[in-house]
């Protein structure tokens, strides 16, 4: 089927240089299994704070779901506030909430901290209405919100929508200002680069292929050797391996997520069709999001097909997004198209993370879309964790049920797709 395209924060970022070349090997305190933003930042927290660190990657650093995405760090859950209070309380809506908050902070002092040439910006969130009826629910949203939670929202009535994107297909936005943007590839490096210089053993291509308990600690094998670790964090997400990760793979659904990037844009147009410069994200259940880079190109995305990411998928989704692209903006016709890219959203059933302790694994995924920001943050929260800290995380204590008739290859995405289709048309 041929190599996967790289994203546009792949193609643009310089690769991570100081990987281990030999075989795995050694004891260390904490083996983590991952090099994504998750294990990155764990392996950065947990070797700053004096322990000995392995972190373990199948493929390269930053090849996965964390180098793959849209690039938007936004504050704010994936749920409406006021259904996420209905369902478990106001007060851990709230302590969900404000974490999401808190971890585009984290992201934020780890970019200062580490003088990641990241384009790090605090350009706020735009939600847009994508019919005339959602708007009411916007401003429901809004209104709980500002009183429960979030001093930092704003609504932007129907007939100020030009204010904020210009576009006929928006009936208006609420703005949670806090939100950020930045070049995932960039600080997923830099990342890295600060683990390795504070102590840090990174190998790539060293797949996971056993996990054994050996004493108080495991056994950690790989097809390049084996390590000991008296602590492991499963750092994975929805690319965990049926063996040795299945109680995993049965939580966590992979959905593929797509992405283009236009050449750069003229100041002009960007002036004329995005006046804030903000992250944007529609309204519907199958939505669009999109943002500018640095350099004025326009990287637009979406769920924009319900099938896995793989070459071929994502040339199909790339042209599905450069339709609805142009639909939105009639301007970006002719506009060529530099990079194409699939990657992968790990959904939970009730779209919260989860991170904790299963059967003595360590463990924090299921972002749910929200991965740039949550990730990064909840590997530093399981770096307090496990150095004896458990009132660190705020998913503590939250169930996590097998979803029924999952065992790890999500055979329903196509029906799912129909279902919330026809819930678009019909809302």
């Amino acid at each position: 089927m041929g190599a996967a395209p790289l994203s546009y924060w792949q193609a643009s970022a310089a690769p991570f240089a100081h990987g281990q070349a030999g075989a795995v090997e050694g004891a260390v305190d904490v083996a983590i299994i991952g090099g994504g933003f998750t294990g990155l930042s764990a392996a950065l927290a947990c070797a700053q704070g004096g322990a000995s660190v392995a972190l373990l990657e199948a493929d390269g650093v930053m090849q996965g779901a964390s180098g793959r995405n849209g690039g938007q760090c936004n504050a704010g859950t994936a749920h409406d506030f006021g259904a996420l209070a209905s369902a478990h309380g106001v007060e851990a809506a709230r302590r969900w909430y404000l974490a999401h908050c808190d971890a585009v902070d984290t992201v934020e002092r780890l970019v200062r901290e580490h003088a990641i040439d990241a384009d790090f910006a605090r350009c706020g969130r735009a939600k847009l209405a994508a019919k005339p009826q959602h708007f009411p629910k916007l401003e429901a949203a809004y209104r709980l919100l500002a009183a429960e939670v979030d001093p930092n929202v704003m609504l932007v009535p129907p007939d100020q929508i030009r204010t904020e994107v210009n576009s006929p297909e928006f009936h208006g936005a609420l703005v949670q200002k806090t939100s950020a943007r930045l070049h995932v590839g960039r600080f997923g490096m830099g990342l890295a680069d600060a683990a390795a210089r504070v102590g840090a053993r990174i190998w790539e291509r060293a797949p996971v292929t056993g996990l054994t308990r050996q004493g108080a600690g495991w056994r950690v094998e790989t097809p390049r050797g084996r390590l000991t670790a008296k602590q492991v964090l499963v750092a994975t997400g929805g690319a965990s391996p049926q063996a040795p990760f299945g109680w995993f793979r049965r939580r966590i659904v992979s959905v593929g997520s797509f992405a283009i990037a236009t050449a750069p844009l003229d100041d002009a147009l960007v002036d004329h069709l995005f006046p804030t410069r903000r992250n944007y994200v529609t309204s519907r259940i199958i939505g669009n999001y999109w943002r500018l880079t640095g350099d004025n190109r326009l990287v637009f995305g979406g769920r924009a097909r319900f099938a896995l990411s793989n070459p071929a998928s994502d040339l199909k989704g790339a042209a599905i997004l450069e339709q609805a692209m142009i639909r939105m903006f009639p301007d970006l016709a002719g506009v060529g198209i530099e990079h194409r890219w699939g990657g992968t959203i790990d959904l939970t059933q009730d779209r919260l993370p989860r991170a904790g302790e299963h059967d003595g694994l360590f463990y924090a995924m299921g972002y749910s879309g929200h991965g740039v920001q949550m990730a990064t943050h909840m590997g530093q929260v399981m770096a307090r964790v496990m150095g004896g800290d458990p009132a660190a995380n705020p998913f503590a204590g939250l169930s996590w049920p097998a979803i029924p008739g999952h065992l790890g290859k999500a055979w329903f995405l196509p029906f799912v797709g129909a279902y919330y289709r026809v819930q678009d048309w019909l809302k």
